[in-house]
């Protein structure tokens, strides 16, 4: 039951991260994650998680590559196969040659062999943090590439090396050659391994359909499993399980895109679900990570035989080497690489050095140091390096959050015109999203209303090819919240002379509420929320009943009285320079005038079908956005004004009810 409530919690810290993320965008998620599980701890002393490395290895890292394989460009990863190679391989070894060597002269207590192997674990590079960050920073897509391709394959290089120089500390027995044999074996070996039996899982899938067992749940089961068929076989054959699990991925997509147009809707289905796998697990990858790191500290800080500020400062030390040993590695590359298109700016080789991000990969292998040698002894100095490798995964991060903002930042111009290209594309793109679910929802019942509700999108599309530079402001917002303001001041001053009947009145007041939640998006929202509980509370005890024609009548009375005062009243105000923003105000309300002026229909069934459409098609617009989002073609900014446009569709869809 313990393991079940700390799962839970697990799983709820993940939502809470992504609530204050959207409200503090500037603090990367990972960070976020790791603060909150590391809280679980202090606050709550009676719940632990002990992390069982090889679990950690099998549940999270195996899936996770695997979904990377599946959804890494193919053709990306052959054209820089060979900065990926030096990255993945040649500047793992290097790691571990030159700042091994490092530690052991920086701190002589921890012998040689340890000190390669703490190197070997800080080696590894973390794709799950480098995707989280670039979500917010919007990497250029050549380096996101390259820093895709690495991760794929350095954790794989990395645990290697420090599985035999931990051997090497335990044993004391180390061979070079046969080290070098072993890697080779393990590394190529994983690959082979990987990809024939991806193959064969994929033939039997397609074997099965064949047969006529087309169950979508039964197929999505075993592509679920097959991360962890992969790594565990591979590592029952001593091969590597990671890059077992990667060459799966890769298989995968390969059957994937030969099968595209015959199962969309099973790729849908297995999309779908993957989405949700990866989130929860790229979350409790770093949430658990938190949880780690106070029993970490406290191992060191209480001990009296380390000086705190020293072991930190030996940490930042190790992590400026990495990132320094990192520049010049791709520095050289590019300076001795006769291809033009291998040539490295000096900007992008900061961003680089500073994408080599650790995470829990590190963390997880330094758990996996025995407890004690061969002959009995305690293993040297075994707390200090989780320590330091806990607090390398945390400089990293921090860099990489405050600096790779500063360098991927355009200037000036270029970047607001870079801002308003992608807007104005992800706006096609969410349009466009609209239209198809409309369409797929089009029955012989609602094919006139879905013709309607798609001449609108259509409509939006040409507008928005006039005014590329659509992006709203606060300035808009404010003037939207002011009309609406004079809206609430109409209906007051009318209940107060008996113009309109008090249960209209609520009835018109809740729904400007709503609109008004919509639209702010501020930080008074709270405040507005107790608002619309309020008057929610208040309507529950009235005799509500279902509205008739006369009732809606009044309704459209009263939303055409408010539209024609605030229309005068802005028009008044800004006069007689009208700007912009005040203008797409005026015009939203003379829309809504002449909306409410044409008689009201006797029936309200097409009505009806005709909002039904249009939520599914806000829906459309929202899963599009967040999908443009996951897949970097957005940023952060970007994806913001779009929702906004999003809300005021939403209201909209309100005042015309």
């Amino acid at each position: 039951m313990e393991l079940f409530i700390t799962v839970l919690i697990l799983l709820a810290l993940i939502g809470v991260s992504n609530v204050i993320n959207h409200k503090i965008p500037f603090v990367p998620v990972p960070l976020i994650q790791i603060a909150l599980g590391s809280a679980i701890p202090l606050l709550a002393s009676d719940i632990h998680l002990h992390l069982e490395p090889e679990l950690f290895f099998v549940l999270f890292i195996a899936p996770l590559l695997y979904n990377d394989g599946k959804h890494t460009p193919r053709s990306e990863l052959w054209r820089l196969r060979v900065p990926i190679f030096l990255l993945a391989v040649g500047l793992v070894f290097a790691t571990v040659l030159v700042v091994g060597y490092i530690i052991h002269w920086m701190i002589p207590s921890i012998p040689l062999p340890v000190a390669f192997g703490l190197a070997a674990i800080l080696s590894p590079t973390d794709a799950v943090a480098v995707g989280a960050l670039a979500g917010r920073i919007h990497l250029p897509k050549r380096l996101m590439h390259l820093l895709e391709g690495e991760a794929l394959m350095n954790d794989a290089s990395g645990l290697v090396a420090f599985k035999f120089a931990i051997a090497a500390a335990v044993t004391g027995v180390f061979s070079l050659s046969k080290a070098s044999g072993s890697f080779l074996v393990i590394f190529v070996g994983g690959l082979a391994v990987g990809a024939v039996l991806a193959a064969i899982i994929t033939g039997v899938r397609a074997m099965l359909r064949r047969a006529g067992l087309e169950n979508e749940t039964m197929h999505m089961l075993i592509h679920i499993l097959t991360p962890f068929a992969l790594f565990l076989i591979a590592e029952e054959l001593g091969l590597s399980g990671i890059l077992a699990a990667v060459a799966g991925g890769v298989v995968h997509a390969i059957e994937r895109d030969h099968a595209q147009k015959i199962k969309s809707r099973s790729h849908e289905l297995s999309d779908n679900t993957w989405t949700i796998i990866v989130y929860l697990l790229n979350g409790l990858v770093f949430v658990i990570l938190g949880v780690q790191l106070p029993d970490v500290f406290h191992a060191v800080f209480v001990d009296s035989a380390y000086n705190n500020a020293e072991v930190i400062g030996f940490a930042l030390i190790i992590y400026i080497l990495l990132i320094v040993l990192r520049f010049l590695w791709v520095f050289a590359y590019s300076r001795f690489n006769h291809a033009k298109k291998a040539k490295f700016s000096f900007k992008m080789l900061m961003m680089t050095s500073f994408s080599g991000v650790r995470g829990a990969v590190t963390l997880a292998g330094a758990f996996t140091i025995p407890l004690v040698l061969d002959n009995g002894d305690p293993f040297p100095e075994r707390s200090l390096v989780i320590f330091l490798s806990a607090f390398v995964i945390l400089f990293s991060l921090l860099a990489a959050s405050i600096l790779l903002p500063l360098l991927a930042k355009s200037n000036g111009t270029n970047a607001e015109a870079e801002t308003a290209k992608k807007e104005h594309a992800g706006y096609l793109a969410m349009t466009r999203s609209a239209i198809q679910a409309v369409r797929r929802a089009t029955t012989e019942e609602n094919k006139g209303e879905a013709a309607a509700v798609i001449a609108e999108y259509e409509r939006w599309i040409r507008q928005s090819q006039l005014h590329k530079d659509r992006q709203r402001n606060q300035k808009e917002v404010a003037i939207r919240l002011r009309a609406l303001e004079i809206e609430h001041d109409v209906i007051r001053h009318s209940l107060r002379n008996g113009a309109v009947a008090q249960r209209h009145a609520d009835v018109f007041l809740k729904n400007l509420d709503e609109i008004e939640l919509i639209v702010s998006d501020r930080m008074h929202m709270g405040h507005l929320f107790f608002k619309r509980i309020i008057n929610g509370i208040k309507l529950l005890f009235k005799n509500d009943r279902q509205m008739s024609i006369a009732d809606r009548v009044e309704l459209k009375k009263m939303k055409l009285r408010t539209s024609v005062a605030v229309i005068e009243a802005l028009e008044e105000a800004y006069a007689p320079s009208i700007p912009r923003e005040a203008a797409d105000v005026i015009d939203h309300y003379c829309f809504i005038k002449d909306h409410c002026s044409s008689t009201y229909p006797a029936a309200r069934g097409d009505e009806n079908r005709k909002r039904d459409l249009q939520w599914i098609a806000i829906q459309a617009e929202r899963d599009e956005v967040q999908s443009l989002y996951d897949r970097n073609e957005i940023s952060r900014e970007v994806a913001t004004g779009l929702r906004r446009d999003i809300r005021n569709r939403e209201a909209t869809i309100l005042e015309s009810e």
